[in-house]
């Protein structure tokens, strides 16, 4: 695949995870299972991304409790990129996450060449902060708006109508994650066949919600009655 003065260069695809680390992800061993489950998909994103040369997946990690800072900061390449273990404490601005996620979803840093970013938002509760002013801050950039939107709820205390602002599709719902096993299962969908479809959207055809780019259906619900959160 070569072209007058070189390759044909692949385009930046950039995941970022939002991830709660309020005091409530402290219990029950919610913070560990995040940990566990992230650091499991890793292989998984690193294969996907290997077989898709035409898109260069760069991962990041955002965290929000008191306030909310860049936890991984630097763009990663997937094949480079190592989890580091969130702790948990504070209260849960997410509204200031997601203003912290605008900032680099503007032209530039982000490059006008890139596919739609993946933000996946995790949260076990409710916004202490301005949720609206930080979504809005969000979708009023071309590059938020067109992000692929996933969210994830542990537990039944989560927030599902602020999930659901933020996702912005009505056929895509937040996934409700009740336990550590569900959990996983979930954090793989995301990391393999919605970066898939991300990083190669044209491949798509059927069986998927229309969105910026096609997006698969999301797997069953499968807590059990043993319910952990």
């Amino acid at each position: 695949m070569k072209r007058p003065g070189g390759e044909i260069a692949s385009r930046p695809l950039h995941f970022i995870w939002i991830a709660d680390c309020s005091g409530s992800m402290s219990y029950e061993g919610k913070i560990e299972s995040l940990n566990n489950a992230i650091r499991e998909a890793i292989p998984h994103m690193r294969k996907v991304a290997q077989e898709n040369p035409f898109a260069q997946v760069l991962v990041r990690v955002v965290k929000f409790s008191n306030g909310a800072e860049w936890h991984i900061a630097q763009p990663t390449p997937v094949d480079q990129f190592n989890w580091e273990d969130l702790t948990a404490s504070g209260q849960t601005d997410m509204g200031h996450a997601l203003k912290l996620v605008s900032d680099q979803l503007k032209i530039p840093p982000m490059s006008e060449r890139a596919l739609p970013p993946v933000l996946v938002l995790i949260s076990d509760g409710q916004p202490t902060d301005d949720f609206s002013s930080g979504l809005k801050t969000l979708l009023d950039l071309p590059w938020g708006k067109k992000a692929v939107r996933i969210a994830i709820a542990i537990g039944n205390d989560a927030n599902l109508d602020v999930l659901k602002k933020f996702i912005g599709h009505p056929e895509i719902q937040p996934l409700q994650a009740n336990n550590p096993e569900t959990l996983v299962k979930y954090i793989k969908w995301v990391s393999t066949a919605v970066l898939q479809s991300a990083s190669s959207p044209a491949s798509q055809s059927s069986g998927v919600i229309s969105t910026n780019v096609p997006i698969p259906q999301p797997p069953p619900d499968i807590s059990s009655t043993d319910e952990v959160w």
